[in-house]
This record gives C-alpha cells, sequence and structure tokens, in this order.
C-alpha cells in the first residue's frame, strides 16, 4: 500500500525518521533535525520577527518545544517540515502579540531556485503597496477572509502554504503534489487577486472615513 512518504523528499523522510528516534531521547538525532531544517525555520521567523536578537531566541524555543512534543509529531498528518514550520510560526507571532504588533508576512527570498518563495522580483513594478504588505495590513480578519474567498481552491491552499506556513514553492508543490510551474502560476495570480480586492477594500475605507469627517 502506498503512504504519503512515498512521494516525500528525501529531506522530508530523514526528518520523519530522525524525529521518531528524537521522541526515543535520541539527542545526536535530534541535532540531526536542527542541521536539516534551522536554515528554514529561521527564515520563516524572520519574515514575521525582525528583530534577529529575538529571532534568534524564538529559534531556540522552538527547538525545546520541538523536543518535549516530538513524540506527537504524525507522519501521516503532515510532513515533517510543515510541522515544524507551524511551531516556528506560532512561536514567532505569540512574541509580536506580546508587543502589541502585526506580523509581517513580506518574503526575504531573492532568486534561489532551490528555495523558490515569492520575493521582489515577482511584485509589481509600480511603488503601490505589494500584496504582501497589503496582506500584512489587513487588520480586520473578515476582510481578508472575504478576498480570499475570491481565489479557487488551489490558489488559496497554495497562498497559506506559501505565506502563512512559509513553505517555498517548490515544497508547495511538492506538498500539494503538482508540477512546480503550476504553483508559482497559482500563487502570483492568487496575489494579484487579493491585491486588488484589498486595495479596493482599503479606498472603501478610506472613502467612509472621509464622509465621517
Amino acid at each position: 500500500m502506498k503512504t504519503p512518504q512515498t512521494d516525500w523528499t528525501a529531506r522530508s523522510q530523514e526528518l520523519a525518521q530522525q524525529l521518531a528516534r528524537s521522541a526515543l531521547g535520541d539527542r545526536a538525532a535530534f541535532r540531526r533535525v536542527y542541521a536539516l531544517s534551522s536554515g528554514h525555520l529561521y527564515a520563516v521567523i524572520l519574515r514575521i520577527q525582525r528583530d534577529r536578537d529575538l529571532a534568534d531566541d524564538l529559534l531556540q524555543e522552538v527547538y525545546v518545544s520541538a523536543w518535549k512534543a516530538a513524540g506527537s509529531f504524525d507522519a501521516q498528518r503532515a510532513q515533517p517540515l510543515t510541522w515544524l514550520t507551524h511551531i516556528a510560526r506560532n512561536k514567532a507571532i505569540d512574541s509580536l502579540r506580546r508587543a502589541q504588533a502585526q506580523p509581517r508576512l513580506e518574503s526575504l527570498h531573492g532568486d534561489d531556485d532551490d528555495d523558490d518563495r515569492p520575493d521582489g522580483a515577482e511584485r509589481l513594478a509600480d511603488d503601490a503597496p505589494g500584496p504582501a504588505d497589503l496582506l500584512e495590513r489587513a487588520s480586520d480578519a473578515r476582510q481578508l477572509g472575504h478576498c480570499m474567498e475570491g481565489l479557487s481552491a488551489q490558489q488559496r491552499q497554495s497562498v497559506a502554504l506559501a505565506f502563512f506556513d512559509g513553505l517555498s514553492h517548490a515544497e508547495v508543490a511538492d506538498q500539494l503534489r503538482q508540477p512546480l510551474g503550476t504553483v508559482k502560476s497559482w500563487v502570483r495570480r492568487a496575489l494579484l487577486t487579493l491585491k486588488t480586492c484589498l486595495e479596493r477594500s482599503a479606498q472603501r475605507d478610506a472613502g467612509d472615513g472621509a464622509v465621517g469627517i
């Protein structure tokens, strides 16, 4: 019988194995988990918590939590890097909430074919706020939810994995079992649609505010 792990990358398979050993108290295995995932998780944290000193501390907190919770990882439900990314993202967002701030969703990645998150080259060339900036500024969750409803199911899932779970385009493609080019197209079109929707919402809000003056 084919299992979800069959289609995983070599790194995902090794991470799952090392996490299983970590759950049994194998510290050497957990050091390997750190080596395989720390760069990715640090990038996820930095996209949300831009203070590097705090990001360093948060990364350590992520692995403390992962060590304690390694036994709860279920390879039938999620890939190991996705599971670790959820921990990292939650830690980073919690740190901002404690500081009464909002998470930043902009990508820090440049042109890297192996780590292909949306970057500045994919933003519109004008000086208007990019889609990631507009996502960040959407303080009203209902407004963002309304705009997300205008996307196809594939676009919603792709954007959620790329921006909210911190996965690269290649990892999103692996997760969804779709060609990389297809996933890039879904994300690009989704961001343009969200940008238009959020801009219109912001204009309506500004107009309402002007009327109330």
